[in-house]
């Protein structure tokens, strides 16, 4: 069968093709957008990071029996056409969740300890405290999770030996650790010092963190995002950090990428980085094994480890 590759961050697709030629599939690597959409309706299946999957597009996928997307979020397609086509969807939602986790916490203490504005301090000259005051311990923050899946579990693991109060706001969570409180989404703003964003970006999800989000939060919290970038309103954000309503904000993904850095310049207490929270070279290879390991899983009439079903269906 026809397997076409639409997209990829991968520097090769040897681990797909070793995959799927050991089940008797064919992979074609499409070079550019435009061909990965003329090449749908030829395609058994289709593995996919960034390609928008509409419904028009996936009208044409007549011969499609499944859309492997490499990543965690699959708002790229429409999760209903499929469905209705009988084409199933699935991700791979476990292949960077130490990287997300990581880099997450990595940029709350940065925030927290100042160090970007501690090494500025240093290098024009500065020596002491007084570039960085106040600086706060962490045992003594309340620290909130909107979202508290696989990754919001492991940075809320990682956090608890620092000893900050642990809030969490999720509507699909059962249960919480005992170090974790779980709490509605307004009680969680209001309190928190520090709030990460551990949400899918859904319909319900866009612009969460707006500005009237903002003005519910602490003076001077911290936000941290390395989940989807349009659980942000980034003109807003900015805003808040130029009047100083937030004390500092940490951004790995925007609502549109690359961001347009006239967006982010000259915004103070705004911590950046290029969409990487996802990346190290052992989570890259995991993503395209187990993306390729779907496709060969529903092909052969088998169930998919990591079915993704539009919300209706999965109530």
């Amino acid at each position: 069968m026809l397997i076409v590759l639409a997209d990829t961050v991968f520097p090769d697709s040897a681990i797909e093709r070793r995959v799927l030629a050991e089940a008797g599939h064919e992979l074609l690597v499409a070079e550019t957008p435009d061909r990965a959409v003329e090449l749908l309706p030829e395609a058994d299946g289709v593995l996919t990071a960034f390609l928008d999957l509409s419904a028009e597009r996936i009208a044409t996928m007549t011969r499609a029996k499944v859309i492997a997307r490499y990543g965690i979020g699959v708002d790229n397609v429409d999760l209903e056409a499929a469905h209705r086509q009988g084409i199933v969807v699935t991700n791979v939602p476990d292949y960077c969740v130490e990287e997300v986790a990581t880099h997450t916490v990595a940029m709350l203490l940065s925030l927290l300890r100042k160090l970007p504005r501690a090494d500025r301090h240093v290098r024009a000259g500065g020596w002491g405290v007084a570039g960085v005051r106040p600086l706060r311990r962490v045992s003594e923050q309340t620290i909130g999770l909107i979202g508290f899946g696989r990754i919001g579990r492991l940075v809320a693991e990682t956090l608890a030996p620092l000893g900050p109060t642990l809030l969490v706001s999720d509507p699909y969570a059962q249960s919480v650790p005992d170090r974790v409180r779980l709490v509605e989404q307004g009680e969680l703003l209001a309190a928190s010092d520090a709030v990460l964003l551990h949400a899918p970006l859904t319909p319900e999800t866009a612009g969460l963190i707006n500005a009237e989000a903002l003005l519910t939060m602490k003076p001077g919290a911290l936000l941290v995002n390395a989940s989807r970038g349009g659980l942000v309103d980034l003109d807003a954000v900015t805003a808040a950090l130029r009047d100083g309503r937030l004390g500092g904000a940490a951004l790995d993904v925007f609502p549109t990428e690359p961001v347009d850095l006239a967006s982010i310049s000259y915004v103070p207490n705004l911590h950046v980085s290029p969409h990487i929270a996802y990346y190290s070279e052992e989570a890259l290879r995991e993503s395209q094994y187990k993306a390729a390991t779907q496709i060969v899983r529903v092909l052969a009439g088998e169930a998919p480890d990591y079915p993704v079903v539009p919300p209706k269906e999965s109530q």
